[in-house]
């Protein structure tokens, strides 16, 4: 297992960055209608994974052919937003705080990148499979971590083949080492994602029923302004974690974090309409329903109904719509 050094690009030219981008990554076009393209990207990798870090100083299109590899993004500064992979109902959007698959292996995606800061990590499937102990190829049933814990230890294992593997060339050319720190990687994305290797156990996919979806759902809708967790959920629903999870994917095509998240901005949404001229701000509406960054939660509600929560908070859809 070779390591090949860090690499460091720095450029203001869109075209040398989507060559760049390609050769790191995989064939894509990108587009920008800024003159100004500053990129700043370093990376560190192995045979089985990289690791990178982006700065980009203006607004990015992407559209990108199947990367082969696990990929993870975890959003600093800025954000994503129409973020599109085949096979999805509808694009996404993600916000500073937000850690999430981009895209399966094999899927094309797109989207644009909004002057962003982030770091992308990417692992080999294979070693993925192999930590699991799985027959088939192991996949990852949801771009979403299941809870900010396990996004929060899936953070801290990429910091550390990043940073004290990976970056440390007396570490990585030890080929045990380097493995060791592989493997350690991919454990923390089997814990942190919802996988085919769980469906595979005993139960959890049979608990995966309309009705633990039911209960979850009820529990949601009767308490959204609570801090839910997994645990919660799994409880008011008679099943695993692992269970609803999946009774989430397979019958509403979203997780059961996603669903808790478009609950409150429904709160959100008709606290802001019903607000009388100077009775509170955008920001105290976020943060009664869970949002500490305001830009997150302005990303989230602009994905959600396609207008800010400032039109609405001050009635300039509503008008315009009777007009």
């Amino acid at each position: 297992m070779s390591i090949s050094g860090q690499v460091v690009f720095e450029s203001e030219d869109l075209d040398r960055t989507e060559e760049f981008l390609c050769s790191s990554y995989a064939p894509m076009r990108i587009g920008s209608g800024s003159q100004d393209a500053g990129a700043h990207i370093t990376r560190v990798a192995s045979e089985s994974v990289s690791a990178d870090k982006l700065d980009l100083h203006f607004d990015m299109s992407y559209d990108v052919e199947p990367l082969g590899r696990i990929c993870l993004c975890d959003i600093e500064a800025g954000t994503i937003e129409d973020h599109q992979v085949a096979g999805w109902a509808e694009p996404a959007a993600f916000a500073p705080g937000d850690l999430f698959s981009f895209s399966p292996p094999d899927r094309p995606y797109s989207g644009r990148i909004c002057r962003a800061r982030y770091s992308i990590t990417m692992l080999d499937p294979a070693v993925l499979t192999r930590v699991a102990g799985a027959e088939k190829p192991v996949e990852l049933l949801d771009h979403n971590p299941v809870s900010e814990a396990g996004a929060r230890h899936l953070r801290a294992a990429i910091t550390y083949v990043r940073d004290q593997v990976l970056s440390a060339p007396d570490v990585a050319e030890q080929p045990l080492l380097l493995s060791t720190a592989t493997q350690h990687l991919a454990a923390a994305v089997l814990a942190a994602f919802p996988t085919t290797a769980l469906a595979e156990r005993a139960g959890t996919d049979l608990d995966a029923h309309p009705q633990a979806l039911r209960r979850a759902v009820a529990f949601i809708e009767a308490h959204p302004d609570r801090d839910l967790t997994a645990a919660e959920l799994a409880q008011a629903a008679g099943v695993s974690a692992r269970a609803v999870q999946l009774a989430f994917r397979r019958h509403l095509d979203t997780t059961p974090m996603a669903y808790l998240r478009r609950v409150r901005l429904d709160h959100a949404r008709a606290e802001l309409r019903a607000a009388a001229a100077g009775e509170t701000t955008v920001t105290q509406v976020a943060a009664r329903w869970g949002y500490t960054r305001p830009s997150a939660f302005t990303a989230h509600y602009r994905a959600a109904y396609d207008e800010l929560p400032s039109q609405t908070l001050h009635g300039e859809f509503l008008a315009a719509a009777q007009s």
